[in-house]
């Protein structure tokens, strides 16, 4: 034990008395994420020396000391609020709380009005407000017989961020994958894929890899403006060229064309069609064709659309249900663009908990849709057709033939590149055999899967 002379004494040898201790502001963070400022203080020494244990992070208490004296310093440390910048005739959460009633998509099942009500002052550093954030599901509630919408768009990438509690429910509803602390995997190996190249082609008449991306420091198509729409039809010229500079083989040299180059004929071939009312009333077709444009390849079997939907979508197809083939051909050329845009200090936009992020929380995680054309008689007619889809975590969509369907990954976020093409090589196979088997009016219940 020490003796109580001995603490005095290394009292007085340590240096610190109360009048040479000093309070120095040192940071003022903004926790983005949660909306709380925190003050981070350090005690120092009149001599200017400091150990470790003087550094503490605290939240400023309800008087702080010297406040008067501090103030001024403190104030011009805090960001400014986006929204004292902005006048919105606008009641109270109470007044301006949408019906939600009758809207079928998860942006109208989740959100509450304690939700709204700590949404509703919030507002990103470029202006995107709550209320546009759900537009999309009030312009279209959806049906409750149909598949579920997302009903919400992001702004911008900060979007995610400040309405985290809001996006983080909406994407765990709509991809049946929990939002954790840890980082979503990303596997663009494609030689882990097993098949994918063995898919009967009496079935499997056409497939398609699209990855869509967003490009860092630029606000998302609901919210961008022209001239932000212009810089990054510019990014993709340098960044397509450079993809074309390094390719060896030459199998890729393409050209990028505007929409008003195209005629008629040449966008019925891309599967380019007019901007529908739903895009025209949300804002994603603004200013249309302006700054839109598709870059193909020598080849016709890549496409990278500029500005359309997203800012950025590589589309790889096949004539036949060669997955492994169209997966390839994307990961190469997707990582090659990135490290381009990277090189131009314009890369992807990554978030930690949620992966790739675009506009649309449907396509966050990995972007990646991964689909096949299917020609199917009997199984679309089956009764436990949507238990086997929904174990299969696969999706089935029309086409305008009666026997010609869309079969594709349900879910972008969880699983990683690889394991989602994994999930529709294998569903498609286990689709094909069912096929098979109901057409010799067998039956197809030993068939069924366990949940994925």
């Amino acid at each position: 034990m020490n003796s109580p002379s001995r603490s005095r004494q290394d009292k007085h040898s340590s240096g610190y008395k109360k009048a040479d201790i000093v309070w120095t502001v040192t940071g003022l963070l903004q926790d983005e994420r949660l909306g709380t400022d925190n003050c981070s203080l350090s005690l120092c020494c009149a001599d200017g020396v400091r150990t470790d244990n003087d550094m503490w992070k605290v939240k400023p208490p309800v008087v702080f000391p010297m406040e008067t004296r501090y103030r001024t310093i403190l104030e011009s440390l805090v960001p400014p609020d986006p929204m004292a910048q902005f006048h919105l005739r606008r009641g109270s959460p109470e007044d301006e709380f949408p019906d939600l009633c009758r809207n079928s998509t998860w942006m109208g099942r989740i959100l509450t009005l304690a939700m709204y009500r700590r949404q509703f002052h919030r507002c990103t550093h470029s202006g995107v407000i709550f209320d546009d954030v759900i537009r999309p599901g009030l312009e279209e509630p959806g049906v409750w017989s149909g598949p579920v919408s997302v009903g919400c768009v992001a702004g911008d990438a900060q979007s995610y961020v400040l309405f985290c509690d809001f996006f983080d429910r909406v994407i765990e509803a709509y991809h049946q994958h929990k939002v954790t602390s840890q980082t979503p995997e990303s596997d663009f190996n494609y030689d882990n894929l097993k098949g994918g190249d063995d898919l009967d082609t009496s079935y499997a008449v056409h497939c398609q890899a699209s990855v869509v991306r967003g490009v860092e420091d630029f606000c998302f198509p609901t919210h961008c403006s022209r001239g932000e729409r212009r810089q990054l039809l510019t990014l993709a010229r340098k960044a397509l060229q450079r993809l074309e500079d390094e390719d060896e083989d030459e199998e890729l040299p393409g050209r990028l064309l505007s929409l008003e180059e195209l005629d008629q004929d040449q966008q019925r071939d891309l599967n380019l069609s007019s901007p529908s009312s739903s895009q025209l009333r949300l804002g994603v077709a603004r200013d249309w064709p302006d700054a839109r444009a598709v870059w193909v390849s020598k080849d016709g079997g890549l496409v990278v659309l500029v500005n359309m939907d997203d800012h950025l979508r590589l589309v790889a197809t096949r004539d036949d249900g060669n997955i492994a083939e169209v997966f390839k051909r994307v990961c190469i050329n997707l990582q090659k663009l990135g490290a381009h845009y990277g090189q131009l200090k314009h890369p992807f936009i990554w978030k930690q908990q949620l992966g790739w992020v675009t506009s649309s929380p449907a396509d966050v995680g990995t972007g990646l849709r991964v689909s096949v054309h299917l020609k199917l008689r009997h199984l679309p007619r089956h009764k436990r057709l949507q238990d086997v889809l929904k174990r299969l975590r696969l999706r089935m969509d029309t086409t305008e033939s009666s026997v010609l369907y869309v079969v594709s990954n349900a879910a972008t976020f969880g699983p990683s590149e690889v394991e989602l093409t994994q999930l529709v090589v294998d569903g498609v196979k286990l689709l094909v055999a069912m096929e098979k088997r109901l057409e010799v009016d067998g039956d197809i219940d030993e068939l069924v899967p366990t949940q994925k």
